[in-house]
């Protein structure tokens, strides 16, 4: 792996947008640069260390997704990658700041929705489900555990909330509220379909997917086109299959050994606030993490 990118400083292109990991760069009037930084964010917070080799690893698993689910493979819905080469799109001076980890995309309407699908009860998924057996309006049976196996994977959306705020679960009529009846039950199938193929893929290389976002958006003509990254571990629970255990979290391949050390963490003898600044990660935190990332990728890669 190349070392770390926090922040990527590109001139050659005028800058859209940063977010949490990409930095996004516009590419004429009709295409986008997606960098994928090394940052790392918990709770909605971006840490001050970037995670040597991440942003690289995510972009090599996407493009791997959207190979095995987009029309070069499954064909399951159409997606954003323009097939360009992003060395070609940059100075020569730049290139080595996107090497292996951009992408060059269609620019398109974003779906102001998160496509949240879950196969199995865990997260904010599980804590609505104590509340009321139910998931985003969606009722399941009772007598669940935490990480329960769901008879059929569960659309759940996400309303998208703006920078450094949480993404709030909604139900499918709201989405349908929002996008319309026809765009809602296509988004929905689709990320059904996805997700579907997508487990018993993973599941070749030991992995379960517990659950996973996709984002959508819209081109020129209403078509709607799969977007942003895909199935990675920063949008995706991904747990080992060996450890997996119905009751508790397995010790999943993403930023989890992060969260966890961040609630250790004491400020003034209080825990941290979840809240910037964030606190300095120790070299062992920075390692470990990496890790995790390596193993997913190390895993997938052999399917």
């Amino acid at each position: 792996m190349s070392n770390a990118l926090h922040t990527s400083e590109l001139h050659s292109l005028p800058l859209l947008a940063r977010g949490k990991v990409r930095d996004n760069y516009a590419v004429g009037k009709d295409r986008i640069l997606m960098v994928a930084s090394d940052r790392i964010s918990a709770y909605d917070v971006i840490m001050n260390e970037p995670i040597p080799g991440k942003g690289e690893l995510l972009t090599q698993m996407a493009l791997f997704w959207f190979d095995k689910l987009g029309p070069n493979g499954l064909n399951i819905c159409p997606n954003h990658l323009t097939g360009e080469d992003p060395s070609n799109v940059v100075s020569v001076d730049e290139r080595s700041q996107v090497l292996n980890r951009s992408m060059v995309v269609k620019r398109l309407k974003p779906l102001p929705i998160e496509a949240v699908v879950r196969g199995y009860l865990a997260g904010s998924g599980w804590s609505e489900y104590k509340l009321g057996q139910n998931v985003c309006g969606v009722a399941l049976p009772p007598h669940l555990k935490n990480a329960s196996k769901l008879a059929e994977p569960i659309f759940t959306p996400a309303a998208k909330a703006e920078m450094g705020e949480h993404d709030e679960n909604i139900t499918f009529q709201q989405v349908v509220n929002t996008v319309g009846i026809e765009t809602a039950e296509k988004v929905r199938d689709y990320s059904i379909k996805l997700y579907l193929a997508a487990r018993d893929i993973a599941a070749k290389s030991g992995i379960i997917i517990a659950d996973t976002k996709f984002e959508f958006g819209l081109d020129a003509d209403g078509t709607i086109i799969l977007m942003d990254e895909i199935l990675t571990p920063d949008s995706s629970r991904y747990w080992p299959a060996e450890q997996y255990k119905e009751g508790s979290n397995p010790p999943s391949f993403d930023k989890q050994y992060l969260r966890d050390w961040l609630e250790t963490v004491r400020i003034n003898g209080a825990p941290w606030s979840k809240t910037p600044p964030a606190p300095t990660l120790p070299d062992e935190v920075i390692q470990k993490t990496s890790e995790k990332y390596r193993e997913a990728w190390a895993r997938l890669s052999t399917v």
